[in-house]
């Protein structure tokens, strides 16, 4: 199992470590709750370390992109970033992930950690016009400083102005006196915030200083378990539960990042798809009876035939109710349309409702 450069501090601070995508990583500190409420109302830091990172340099680079993602990443300018996916050729998803366009001939690739290997290959068999790419996840440390505190909270570190920055958005500078540091404004808590990119060897120093900067704003270190909960009260989705090689980014509601105004792997198929109608959809759900939907759980309808399947579930700290979301045949998706998620073989009553949950 691997670790990240700030194993020993998530240790240190008595975090409690679990395995994830092969990596050791804090998954809470106090508590979810408590962690999730401090991103939603103050500043917290995650250590997204496990994440990839990979960069493309060229003149095809752009075209290998194009030819890879779903999204149009020709519209991208220096300093933007875009969100998008990486389809397959079976009409499912390889993995989704953030395009950075460095300048014309560069570009960073942010992918999940537990497809790095998988999306490296996927990415390397398509390079037919020799576009340099380096693998740089193992070199690089990310935190994700998320709340609405966070640009106060980080100012004093860095000459950008961070309050300034636009939604996906991103800048290198000078941050806690390390330079070359990717500063991005992406987030995916839905609280706002900033990534903050470096090499490992500064991340001892990187840590320190946000801590102490963001000391007079109670900043805190969160987990992985608060940043699930922040972003399922969002509706976005998480590889591996709600979108992944099975699922279709039409279905899954990405049709947004899915541009058919060029051609990708699989384009046509999507496009046919998109055309002919989807036969079951990516919808959330809360629920109005007791119970906490979970992964894989079944969905049924009043007359207890199953018409889909849950993805992702909990309860839901900032509302104080259980939702979810789930992938439910098409005369179920729409809005205040009552379902039941089948908890222990019991039906228990929900109602379809829009993205975002939490507003």
């Amino acid at each position: 199992m691997k670790n990240t450069a700030l194993t020993e501090k998530h240790i240190a601070l008595g975090a409690k470590m679990v395995p994830f995508a092969g990596y050791n990583m804090p998954v809470t500190y106090e508590g979810i709750n408590a962690e999730h409420a401090t991103v939603r109302n103050g500043v917290g830091v995650f250590d997204v370390s496990h994440m990839g990172e990979f960069i493309l340099k060229g003149e095809n680079a752009l075209d290998l992109i194009q030819r890879v993602t779903s999204n149009d990443a020709a519209k991208l300018y220096d300093g933007k970033v875009q969100y998008s996916c990486l389809p397959n050729k079976d009409g499912g998803i390889v993995d989704d992930l953030l395009v950075y366009k460095i300048d014309d001939k560069t570009y960073m690739l942010v992918v999940n950690a537990s497809n790095i290997e998988k999306d490296w290959d996927w990415i390397q068999q398509f390079n037919s016009k020799d576009v340099e790419m380096h693998n740089i996840s193992d070199q690089t440390s990310l935190l994700a400083i998320q709340g609405p505190k966070a640009a106060d909270a980080l100012q004093s570190l860095t000459d950008v102005d961070l309050a300034s920055m636009e939604y996906y958005t991103f800048v290198k500078g000078t941050f806690a006196g390390v330079d070359n540091v990717v500063i991005s404004a992406t987030g995916y808590t839905g609280a706002g915030g900033f990534e903050i990119y470096f090499e490992n060897q500064y991340a001892d120093q990187i840590w320190d200083a946000i801590f102490k900067a963001g000391a007079p704003y109670n900043i805190q270190p969160i987990g992985l378990g608060a940043r699930d909960t922040l972003r399922l009260e969002m509706g976005f989705c998480l590889y591996g539960n709600d979108i992944d090689d099975t699922t279709s980014p039409i279905e899954a509601g990405l049709g947004w990042i899915t541009k058919f105004s060029k051609s990708f792997t699989n384009s046509e198929a999507l496009l046919a798809q998109k055309e002919a109608g989807i036969q079951k959809k990516l919808v959330g759900f809360e629920m109005i009876d007791r119970g906490i939907p979970r992964h894989d759980y079944e969905i049924a309808d009043a007359e207890g035939n199953i018409i889909g399947k849950v993805t992702s579930g909990t309860q839901a700290p900032s509302l104080q109710k259980a939702i979810g979301m789930g992938y439910v045949a098409k005369d179920f998706a729409k809005e205040g349309t009552e379902v039941f998620i089948l908890i222990r073989n019991t039906p228990i009553k929900a109602k379809v409702v829009k993205f975002p949950f939490y507003k």
